[in-house]
């Protein structure tokens, strides 16, 4: 009796001792499995803190192209402000040089306008002076006469204008207005040997010609 208590025993015991060497190996799959999971959930978290650091660069990267392309606008903008400005600019200058130009030339046309209108008066100043004898050249009329033709001249010497020179000079159809021509062996061919009516420049722009004779 006592050995078939004492052989039941020990199989209680092995069938005891078996669950528990189960449990140890469920106990340390469990273990491992909750190690892998730490270290799955610790491997993930290095994983996200490096792709955050790349979403940031990212973003400073846009962020700064964005402000790159800003600039590049404000710069166009200037570029062209400044083009559209010295375009401006020279336009301007060149319509001051215009109208610089034109009133030159209208002041001209006016002045020798008036001169064309004064002219008449020196030719019969002359006329009348040439017609006087020598007894009458003499007397006090004459001489006021001629003192103001002399002032008449020096007026119009002070404006620029002076007489064309023709008598003895080579006819030139710039200055000179032929309307006679003689037969004369003495004088040259071409020349001009008498003149009928004075002209006169203004800065070197005709005003009138002279009315002249051309010998040969």
């Amino acid at each position: 009796m006592k050995e078939e208590l004492a052989e039941d025993a020990a199989e209680n015991t092995v069938e005891e001792e078996i669950p528990a060497d189960e449990g140890q190996e469920e106990a340390g799959k469990e273990d491992a499995g909750s190690g892998e999971t730490q270290a799955g959930e610790e491997n993930s978290q290095p994983e996200e803190e490096a792709v955050q650091p790349e979403t940031a660069k990212e973003t400073e990267k846009k962020g700064f192209f964005k402000k790159k392309d800003k600039k590049d606008k404000k710069d166009l903008q200037i570029e062209d402000l400044t083009d559209k400005l010295k375009r401006s600019m020279a336009e301007f200058e060149n319509f001051r040089k215009r109208t610089e130009k034109e009133k030159a030339a209208m002041y001209e046309v006016g002045a020798k306008s008036v001169i064309e209108k004064i002219l008449p008066v020196v030719d019969n100043f002359e006329r009348g002076m040439a017609t006087l004898s020598e007894e009458e050249a003499h007397s006090p009329f004459a001489e006021g006469m001629d003192k103001i033709y002399k002032q008449l001249l020096t007026t119009l010497e002070g404006m620029d204008v002076k007489a064309i020179e023709a008598v003895g000079q080579e006819f030139n159809p710039d200055f000179h207005n032929a309307v006679m021509h003689v037969e004369d062996e003495s004088v040259g061919e071409n020349i001009v040997v008498e003149e009928f009516q004075k002209g006169y420049l203004y800065r070197e722009s005709v005003v009138r010609h002279s009315m002249v004779k051309v010998a040969n």
